[in-house]
């Protein structure tokens, strides 16, 4: 089937000999002598090309332009004119015309014109349908599996906050699938079509994450050979996950706050602001509101991106997902790695229920990657999870020092004056005192650094607690 192209000019002369040129070269012209006869054309038939004169009568050739900027279906289009003027070049390439033509027309010029417009159309229809593919296989693999009742409320929040532009703080251990919560959220977002720009404030080097984040000019400082965008830039018109951010530094913490508050920022060495239109979207292991009250972390930025919150529990507290996340992984291996589907024994499944996760969603991965690779057997065996080996978690220091008081405030009765701070404080400073005191052979001086007290209080410590160089040796 030979392209259609479209010319259109009231020269009829030109117009003739136009369509020549263009059977020659077997197109199909469509001719228009006017301008409201081009537009209905471009907006009825598939055109690859449209050659249009910038003055016609019904309607001018940048009218049609204008009016059509944007659209799917508009080919590349040549303007064609007696009056090359400063103003109409500008205003064709500004309304999107692909190339401009002063009258009268040299038809070895317009071939090669023509050529370049094909290859144009030929190169973005690629491209569409490589970004379709791509869109389609990130939308595939970016998917938050579960059946728990924790889970439900995540899906239900994202299905609420994604469309509205907030600014988002997901919370969750390592490995929960806080970035996949983030991805889902930008791809269900009118931002969709933007970027999705990911960094890890943890695994950029304080020194280097200013950089990272801001970009810098050429010259800026020792190593700056070139001037390069920051992750801000690259994900403008999109969304920006800032990973792990209770670990940015305080002051890099100002600077954040002052692009969520003024929407702009200064490249390192740079003199002129820079505007960005960036959804943020941040993650964290940390407990931010005890960083808040230690120090470690802006109040003022806090409530900034606290805006809403989404808590993803670790695995170990919604075991109802582990079954469907197996199943998910072993089906997604199939494709991957080029094996045959396997299933787990009942028992497998057990063993997967009553391990406790210390790595979360992603061990579980792992652990169902390696028994896939190593194991010859279709079904498989707690034996080919191999999760007798694996280190549980251990409860922290906290969590064993709660446990411990808890029987002892049990039996403690809750009405009339009790002293229980001036009992139990004693109980667990002088183990500590003691362990430092151990570790430092008694030296008082290097023990209160280690303490991060004063010396004589130390001093005094000792003494209220009655401890001895006779009870380190114990």
């Amino acid at each position: 089937m030979k392209k259609k192209v479209l010319i259109a000019d009231d020269d009829r002369s030109l117009l003739w000999v136009l369509e020549r040129f263009f059977r020659d070269k077997r197109f199909e012209p469509l001719c228009a002598t006017d301008g409201k006869e081009a537009y209905n054309i471009l907006r009825a038939e598939k055109v690859e090309l449209a050659l249009v004169d910038i003055n016609m009568p019904g309607k001018s050739g940048l009218q049609i332009l204008k009016e059509l900027k944007g659209s799917k279906s508009l080919p590349p289009v040549v303007i064609m004119t007696a009056d090359a003027t400063m103003e109409n070049t500008i205003s064709a390439m500004r309304y999107g015309a692909f190339d401009y033509i002063s009258k009268p027309v040299d038809l070895d010029e317009l071939e090669i014109i023509v050529g370049r417009a094909m290859e144009n159309a030929r190169l973005k229809k690629e491209l569409s349908t490589l970004k379709k593919t791509l869109e389609q296989k990130w939308a595939s693999e970016t998917v938050f599996v579960g059946r728990s009742r924790a889970t439900e409320r995540i899906f239900k929040t994202i299905g609420r906050i994604a469309p509205r532009d907030v600014t988002v703080l997901i919370q969750g251990e390592s490995g929960t699938g806080k970035e996949i919560v983030a991805k889902l959220i930008h791809l269900n977002s009118s931002r969709r079509e933007g970027p999705f720009v990911a960094v890890n404030s943890a695994a950029v080097p304080r020194e280097l994450m200013e950089s990272e984040l801001f970009g810098h000019e050429k010259g800026a400082f020792t190593g700056a050979t070139e001037t390069r965008k920051g992750k801000f830039e690259l994900a403008d018109g999109g969304t920006l996950f800032l990973d792990e951010i209770g670990d940015m530094d305080t002051g890099l913490q100002a600077k954040l706050l002052r692009v969520l508050q003024e929407k702009e920022f200064y490249r390192i060495g740079g003199k002129e602001p820079i505007r960005v239109d960036v959804r943020i979207i941040a993650a964290t292991n940390q407990n931010l509101e005890k960083a808040v009250e230690e120090g470690r972390f802006r109040e003022d930025l806090h409530y900034r991106l606290n805006v809403v919150t989404i808590n993803i529990p670790p695995l170990r507290e919604r075991k109802e997902d582990i079954e469907p996340l197996a199943e998910y992984f072993l089906e997604r291996f199939v494709e991957e790695m080029g094996v045959e589907r396997r299933m787990l024994s009942k028992e497998a499944l057990t063993a997967l229920k009553n391990y406790n996760w210390p790595g979360n969603v992603r061990e579980l991965e792992n652990v169902l990657r390696r028994a896939v690779l190593l194991s010859s057997n279709m079904v498989l065996t707690p034996e080919d999870l191999a999760l007798k080996g694996r280190k549980e978690k251990k409860e922290s220091l906290e969590a064993i020092i709660e446990k411990r008081l808890a029987p002892f405030i049990e039996k403690t009765h809750t009405r009339g004056k009790q002293h229980l701070y001036a009992d139990i404080m004693p109980l667990l400073e002088r183990p500590l005192i003691k362990l430092v005191l151990r570790k430092t052979h008694f030296n008082q001086l290097r023990a209160a650094e280690l303490l991060g007290i004063n010396r004589n209080t130390l001093r005094k410590k000792i003494k209220e607690l009655n401890i001895t160089r006779k009870d380190l040796s114990d």
